[in-house]
């Protein structure tokens, strides 16, 4: 398994447009065969502030996610004009 850790800021005053493109993200993307989990948080003291945990079975998987026609049109296209991705780590379980 593979574990992604994202952390997006929406640029003032797109809090509700970046809230809305990560709601359409993660319902698709939670329907992807490799996606075990796939969850944004706000933050309880920035709205502008979001937190990404995604779990997916392998890298192919997590690589399917990043070509899929969703991630393109709403990460890639849309959350990037209105948000700025601030850290993304990789992770794997402690076995």
């Amino acid at each position: 398994m593979i574990v992604l850790a994202v952390t997006w800021i929406a640029k003032a005053g797109k809090e509700a447009e970046v809230a809305a493109l990560f709601h359409q993200l993660q319902s698709e993307s939670r329907k992807e065969p490799g996606c075990r989990l796939y969850q944004v948080h706000t933050h309880l003291n920035d709205p502008r502030r979001f937190f990404i945990y995604e779990q997916y079975d392998d890298d192919a998987a997590l690589q399917a996610h990043r070509d899929s026609r969703h991630f393109q049109e709403l990460a890639a296209k849309k959350l990037s004009s209105i948000a700025e991705r601030q850290q993304g780590d990789l992770y794997q379980p402690l076995e």
